[in-house]
């Protein structure tokens, strides 16, 4: 499986961006799909995840400001995110999960400056 992230970039506080994963390879459906990040200088965290059924789960931190959507068709999760602050500044990791396996993306930056 092999997961391409993209959409990260610079953006001045207040911005918004819309990041993108899409997963290839021999599995055809999987079970979360979602987002990591990593800050300089930080431990990773949890942004936000959605099922397949489309049940959204996200950090408490950042409800309201990013939302998760996926398409199963196309094996895609987005994570829309707006109203960007600096110490949003970080490396977006996307995952998806099968019953067994979980396998992350190379990381998207996003950088929030003015």
């Amino acid at each position: 499986v092999q997961l391409q992230a993209s959409g990260g970039g610079l953006v001045q506080p207040g911005g918004s961006l819309r990041l993108s994963c899409a997963a290839s390879g021999s599995i055809f459906r999987f079970n979360g799909m979602g987002w990591y990040r990593q800050a300089p200088g930080k431990q990773r965290e949890f942004v936000a995840a959605i099922t397949s059924g489309g049940t959204t789960n996200y950090a408490d931190s950042l409800k309201g400001r990013f939302i998760i959507s996926r398409d199963n068709a196309k094996n895609t999760v987005d994570l829309q995110v707006d109203s960007l602050k600096p110490e949003d500044t970080a490396v977006y990791y996307c995952f998806v999960t099968t019953t067994t396996e979980v396998y992350w993306g190379q990381g998207t930056q996003v950088t929030v400056s003015s």
